[in-house]
């Protein structure tokens, strides 16, 4: 995994670029947290913190990466219930499934912001930047799928 940081906060976490192995002695302490909390997760944990996030994206990428967070450990969520929580917010009929699966998909910080917990309104496994594999892994890590 490749983990970015502006130096005080993690900006973005994403599949591949692997320097296996390595360590940098240098690393700020928000990468170090990080690698702490993805040693958890990997490792078949629940993390009980999150490291410092800045999210460098629209308002609108901003609120759904919010809801996001709220997706409890185990549980998954659709794009239908995310544009309606949305909807909800801001007093409006309708929100697109469509628009909030364009936001999922550029959530800068894979896994711990945990757009792999979004499945489709059929209860099917739909898009993930890393690829479906990734994301049956990651929710099979969880116990969403057996």
């Amino acid at each position: 995994m490749t983990l970015q940081s502006d130096g005080e906060y993690l900006t973005g976490v994403s599949f591949g670029g692997c320097e296996c192995g390595r360590k940098d002695k240098t690393a700020p302490p928000v990468l170090e947290q990080t690698a702490r909390w993805l040693d958890i997760y990997f490792g078949g944990g629940i993390p009980d913190f999150t490291p410092p996030i800045k999210l460098n994206v629209t308002p609108f990428c901003r609120e759904v990466c919010d809801i996001l967070l709220t997706v409890p450990y185990g549980k998954t969520v659709t794009y239908g219930d995310i544009a309606k929580i949305i909807a909800e917010r801001r007093g409006i009929a309708l929100m697109s499934a469509q628009a909030v699966g364009g936001a999922v998909h550029r959530n800068p910080i894979a896994v711990i912001i945990p757009c792999h917990r979004v499945i489709g309104s059929d209860g099917l496994l739909t898009g993930y930047a890393a690829g479906l594999d990734i994301k049956e892994k990651l929710l099979r890590i969880e116990g969403i799928i057996k």
